[in-house]
This record gives structure tokens, sequence and C-alpha cells, in this order.
């Protein structure tokens, strides 16, 4: 296993196995002990991943080339991006939330692929998952700041609604990636009763996000 970023040693313990991730890696046909989670802290940070693991602490980004080895990462607004290279049989998992995609963690995920297995990002394929929509996530000037004025739009009282998904599609097509690759799932978790919402309901509960080459 490789750290990637500023080259740090990466923090590694061995929860990843819960009875829940268990159930939910044997439902998609994955080997369970060979889980590796990503220990988000709402950074950049991206460690390359070459054997299970359990979790790596202070990462928001995975990639890997190795089949059957499965990147997991929880979600309560957040958006899972996932990156796929065909041609070289190479995949990242990203935890964007607001601190993340402020600081290009999508972006930084294709870097990784291109240095670390060669791909090219007009080859990627990437996908966003569910997270909370551009209408839902309401934030301060502080936070609106951060972003380009099209993707955080001024509302009433001094606040801003910012658009995550937005954010985190314009940051992969800057990286290279063509728009007719990058598929947004769409589904808002505030909106949505079936999936967890920080905003909608501060309980700590999250759904997870399992990306493995087969």
């Amino acid at each position: 296993m490789l750290a990637l970023g500023d080259m740090r040693a990466p923090t590694v313990d061995g929860g990843a196995l819960t009875p829940a991730r268990q159930a939910f890696a044997e439902a998609l046909e994955l080997e369970p002990r060979r889980l590796v989670a990503a220990g988000a802290v709402h950074g950049v940070e991206v460690a390359r991943v070459d054997e299970p693991v359990g979790v790596l602490r202070g990462f928001d980004a995975l990639v890997t080339d190795c089949p059957g080895l499965a990147l997991f990462a929880t979600f309560a607004d957040c958006y899972p991006v996932v990156l796929y290279d065909p041609a070289r049989g190479a995949l990242a998992l990203a935890h964007a939330g607001w601190r993340g995609s402020a600081a290009g963690v999508a972006a930084r995920a294709v870097e990784a692929l291109r240095r670390e297995y060669g791909s090219r990002p007009e080859e990627l394929v990437a996908g966003l998952g569910p997270g909370i929509c551009g209408g839902c996530y309401e934030v301060r000037e502080e936070v609106a700041s951060r972003f380009k004025t099209i993707h955080a739009r001024p509302v009433e009282n001094g606040r801003f609604m910012l658009d995550l998904a937005a954010v985190n599609v314009d940051q992969l097509l800057a990286a290279g990636v063509p728009r007719e690759r990058v598929d947004v799932h769409g589904a808002c978790t505030r909106e949505c009763p079936q999936l967890p919402s920080h905003r909608r309901s501060p309980d700590g509960v999250r759904f997870a996000c399992i990306a493995a080459i087969r």
C-alpha cells in the first residue's frame, strides 16, 4: 500500500468489517474481509490500496487496481464520487463534502489514477452518487465564498444555496473527464426519506458506497 498526497504514513485499523458492512459486501457477492474503508476527515488525501487493510484513517479517497478489493465509504449528505478506468482496470472512490469539494478531492482522485496507473482522464468513467442537492444545501457566506458564484446562489438572510454535485462535475470536466462519461445519480439525501441526511436528521446514521473491480 502506498500513501499519496503528502506521502505520510496512513493510519490503519481493522474496524471495517461490521455486521452491516459484511452483509452489504455479501449482497454484492464480494468477499467481506477484502473490504477497505476510507476513514474520511473531509479532506483531499488519497491512498493507493493494494491489500485488505481495514480502515485507512485520514483519507477521503482510495484508488486500487486489484480485482475483488472493495473500496468503501459512508455518507450522509456528502457525495460519493466513483471513477473507473476500463482500459487499465483501475478504480477510485472519493468522499466529497463541502470541504473536500472546495479543495478539489475529485480532481485529486483523477490525478492519483493517472500517476499510479497511467490512466487517461478522457478514458475514465465517473459517477456521482446521492447527496444533498443544490436546492436543499443552505450554507453561510464563509462556506459559499470558497466556491464559484455559479455554484453558490445567494438567498435571503445572507445565506447561499450550494450545489455540490455541480461543483464536482465541473472539477471532473476540468480534470479532463468528458461530460458524456460523467453520470449523476440525482437523488437528494435530504428529500429522500430512504437515505440518511445529516441536515434532515443529525442522528449519525450513514449510507454506504462500495466500489470494486470484478
